[in-house]
């Protein structure tokens, strides 16, 4: 996503203005180094980066293509096209005096049932795809209108705290959360309290997840527990199940095989804007970066390469990669790596626990972006 502040050319990225990639070879470039860098990202960055990521700046319903033996997905355009439709009253903010920050609001008393749609499907049936569509199709300015990871909102409640955040974002006609997943019992009344807030402001809600609500948290902790906010949550939205396979998968070949060091090392610096690290040195990195400045991390890159691909060595670390595998295939930033293929990063443990949708969906993420980087190669 373009962004109107400035990128750190410090870190020696390559700027919104320069040429776009190409990977033809060049005079044998020095690759960029993700474990060099360590972004600092102010807060209103977070606020105006609340949008669509580049993926997803041209989709709209009109692009969706619903599987022919999956009604649930034509269904789902139906419902979300009358879903936007209805949202072009008066924002909540008054108007004219709504702030970056939303002061000035009138809070706007919220109408009676769910106030939001929530899509639930498995990976890569194109929800983020219709969440992105319903976001542009909302008939108000691009600043009454969030969009964000579920990771991303947290983050911003982090980083205003949670009053300021309510005051942001109340003033918007839609909120949009993508990957919506509780954690964490304070993640659950954090969210709970923060949504019921934007509700009462008048605040449309959108989001995904691969988890019907009622369901959220089961195997992270003890969900029975938090039963009351769990079910507060579901209040809000009317659940729309999207089935259909992996379109990442339909009709494509196999995942490309990892290459070797070698091929790996030449490709980064043949590249212009790639990055080249050792996959253990990048691990470890990511434990020193906040997940919220992920983002930032990739800002400028056109490739990034990783020496050494091996298993995760824990949950944390694995939570971490998979936030990052968000934030590089929202840009379409692709992958090319020597080592194990990445449908054996995470262990069999993982894969069978709590967090298996998120190990998951980052292995079908970077699948896709490692197909990406197939044309960084010399190879056939």
């Amino acid at each position: 996503m373009p962004s109107s502040l400035p990128r750190p050319v410090a870190w020696g990225t390559v700027s919104s203005s320069s040429p776009a990639s190409r990977p033809g070879p060049i005079a044998d470039v020095a690759p960029l180094s993700l474990c060099a860098r360590e972004p600092h990202v102010p807060a209103d960055r977070l606020v105006a980066e609340m949008v669509p990521p580049p993926r997803f700046d041209s989709v709209r319903f009109g692009t969706y293509i619903p599987d022919p033996d999956q009604p649930s997905q034509t269904e789902a355009v139906g419902v979300l096209e009358g879903f936007a439709a209805g949202l072009g009253g008066a924002p909540a903010g008054e108007p004219g005096r709504r702030r970056l920050f939303g002061f000035g609001r009138a809070p706007k008393k919220a109408p009676a049932g769910p106030r939001g749609v929530y899509l639930d499907g498995g990976y890569g049936v194109g929800k983020t795809h219709l969440l992105a569509s319903l976001w542009h199709a909302t008939p108000a300015e691009p600043s009454l209108k969030a969009f964000g990871t579920f990771v991303e909102l947290t983050n911003l409640v982090g980083a205003l705290g949670f009053q300021q955040t309510v005051k942001t974002l109340s003033g918007h006609r839609l909120l949009c959360i993508d990957e919506f997943e509780l954690d964490d019992p304070g993640d659950t009344v954090l969210v709970s309290t923060l949504l019921g807030r934007l509700v009462e402001a008048g605040v449309a809600l959108a989001a995904t997840s691969n988890t019907l609500p009622g369901k959220l948290g089961e195997g992270r902790f003890a969900a029975a527990d938090f039963l009351r906010e769990i079910q507060g949550l579901s209040a809000h939205f009317r659940a729309l199940r999207i089935d259909g396979e992996d379109y990442r998968h339909r009709g494509l070949p196999e995942a490309p095989a990892p290459y070797s060091d070698e091929v790996v090392t030449r490709a980064a610096r043949a590249t212009e804007g790639a990055s080249l690290d050792a996959f253990p040195d990048l691990l470890d990195h990511l434990a020193r970066v906040h997940p919220s400045r992920y983002g930032a991390l990739t800002d400028g890159l056109r490739a990034v390469c990783l020496t050494g691909v091996g298993p995760v060595p824990d949950q944390s670390t694995a939570l971490r990669l998979v936030v990052l595998a968000d934030r590089l295939y929202d840009r379409e930033v692709p992958v090319l790596a020597s080592g194990l293929p990445f449908d054996r990063l995470f262990s069999e443990e993982m894969l069978k626990g709590g967090y298996r949708k998120k190990y998951f969906r980052a292995i079908s993420r970077l699948t896709a972006l490692a197909r990406d980087a197939k044309r960084l190669t010399d190879l056939p």
